[in-house]
């Protein structure tokens, strides 16, 4: 492995796993089992864990810390959103708001002007609607259980099964497009159409129980570089889907009207100097206004105070 060039970033798409905390994990199904188990797994997780003892990603801030607020915030982050870009804006955004109680407390209008330029606005409004959750209902911590971390406003599967794995090295069943990427090439190389459940039938056969925090860094790190030296291949799962591009997109609509607005209030002509349609930039204005990412007031359209 160690002429494998150094990993670069990629493409982080937080989907869905399978098995919850508490309830039994899936069954593995007898041909799987056996295509999982012996020298081809073997081999799988030397590949995997070799790559990551040479290339691995250790550097990466909300890896060096188990607290699972910071893990949280990365998580979210991580949500359809390159590592590079993330890193730009994670170091910063903690200064900002160090604490879950930082976050709770502040409103939402300066989380906002925080988050400005990674995009996916309402993110933010659930990871503060999220702190502030954990701050009236559990006491301030967030909470351990995978039932009570679902509960959150904004904390699907995926990231609760994640911040149990990388907080608290729980070992939950995780499934996310580097880890995908990574079963398929190895299981699957040249069948289409592979479903999560297939996948996930391996995964709980490869997890390492003992210690599923550096697996599965370790098998993100592995997929993310397999992207960059062979054509996608989660392209051939039944779940990938392209993703459209954020040039003359509604969400470039939506980001330049926060934008415009975070330093003062914009009068309705002052969104209409923004480079695009005024229909489109009208409907927009509509939608922030209706998901309470945007305020109408005497002086003009600003962010929620």
């Amino acid at each position: 492995m160690g002429g494998i060039p150094a990993l670069q970033d990629t493409m982080t798409v937080r989907t869905t796993p399978s098995r919850k905390s508490g309830r039994p994990p899936q069954s593995v199904g007898p041909a799987h089992r056996a295509s999982a188990e012996g020298p081809k797994l073997a081999d799988f997780k030397k590949t995997v864990e070799a790559f990551y003892a040479t290339h691995g990603r250790h550097n990466l801030p909300w890896r060096k810390t188990h607290d699972p607020y910071r893990i949280l915030v990365s998580e979210v982050m991580l949500q359809q959103t390159q590592v590079k870009r993330v890193l730009s804006f994670y170091t910063e955004f903690m200064k900002c708001f160090p604490t879950v109680q930082a976050l709770a407390k502040s409103s939402l209008g300066d989380i906002l002007r925080a988050w400005q330029g990674l995009g996916y606005n309402r993110r933010a409004k659930m990871l503060h609607e999220t702190a502030r959750a954990v701050l009236f209902q559990h006491g301030g911590k967030v909470p351990r259980g995978y039932d009570e971390l679902r509960t959150l406003p904004g904390v699907g599967e995926y990231t609760a099964k994640a911040v149990r794995v990388f907080a608290w090295n729980e070992p939950e069943e995780l499934i996310e497009t580097n880890i995908r990427t990574a079963f398929l090439h190895h299981f699957f190389p040249r069948k289409r159409g592979i479903t999560d459940r297939q996948l996930l039938q391996l995964t709980a056969v490869a997890l390492d129980t003992k210690n599923p925090r550096r697996w599965y860094s370790a098998l993100m790190d592995y997929g993310a570089h397999l992207k960059t030296i062979l054509p996608n291949p989660s392209r051939r799962s039944a779940t990938h889907a392209r993703q459209k591009p954020f040039k003359g997109s509604d969400r470039e609509i939506r980001g330049a009207i926060l934008r415009a607005v975070s330093q003062k209030p914009q009068p309705a002509k002052g969104l209409f100097q923004l480079p695009f349609a005024r229909t489109r930039i009208e409907a927009q204005t509509k939608k922030l206004l209706r998901e309470n990412l945007l305020e109408k007031r005497q002086s003009g359209y600003s962010l929620p105070i």
